[in-house]
């Protein structure tokens, strides 16, 4: 590993978004392709935030600031790895479902599913079963990643499945749910593919679902 793709690792590690975009740019100027800076540099720092996250090591604000370094990198390389058509993991729509606003562990799966590659799609919070099936439709994904926090809630989930049944999709996508009161038996019960307990699962577990 290059120098250069040492410290855009260990950045992402340590949380420093501050250098980020001048470390990516300088990585791009040494003639390193995006791909080879995701592959080689952000990837595998936040894969070890992710290990280091899930034996508790690290916590929610550590990992927050691991996610905005890799945001601001991502900012810079996203479009080059469009231009050059570089193959994602996947595609991951992730919402919170109606009647739920709590989105701080919807987000932290996102940048952790980003972080290991894939693209993501976030409907955001309080979103109603027929926008998750549109989004679906829409964007073709890999995963549908599904959020809740309240136990009044959770119902929305199991909407979301039959009507994504209904419309004839449900084969079409793999989907995990998460949040405090979801756990393996009630995934199990309303028929989704998998559950994560932590941020650091979910992306897990999605390059598990996406093989």
């Amino acid at each position: 590993m290059s120098d250069t793709l040492s410290t855009i690792s260990t950045l992402i590690i340590e949380g420093k978004f501050a250098d980020m975009i001048s470390i990516t740019n300088a990585a791009l100027e040494e003639g390193l392709s995006a791909d080879k800076i995701l592959n080689d540099g952000l990837m595998p720092g936040m894969d070890h935030v992710g290990a280091e996250f899930k034996v508790g090591n690290l916590f929610v604000p550590d990992v927050l600031y691991s996610a905005k370094a890799m945001q601001a990198a991502m900012t810079i390389i996203r479009p080059l790895l469009a231009e050059t058509g570089v193959e994602t993991a996947g595609k991951v729509v992730l919402g919170t479902v109606k009647g739920d606003l709590h989105d701080i562990g919807k987000n932290l799966v996102g940048m952790m599913c980003e972080g290991a590659g894939f693209e993501v799609i976030d409907l955001g919070n309080d979103v109603d079963p027929e926008v998750f099936v549109e989004a679906v439709k829409e964007h073709k994904p890999t995963i549908l990643g599904m959020s809740a926090l309240l136990t009044t809630t959770l119902g929305a989930m199991e909407r979301t499945i039959k009507i994504l049944e209904g419309a004839g999709l449900r084969d079409k996508v793999k989907i995990m749910i998460g949040g405090a009161p979801v756990n393996q038996d009630f995934a199990d019960q309303i028929t989704a593919d998998g559950y994560a307990s932590n941020a650091a699962t979910a992306s897990e577990l999605a390059k598990e679902l996406s093989k």
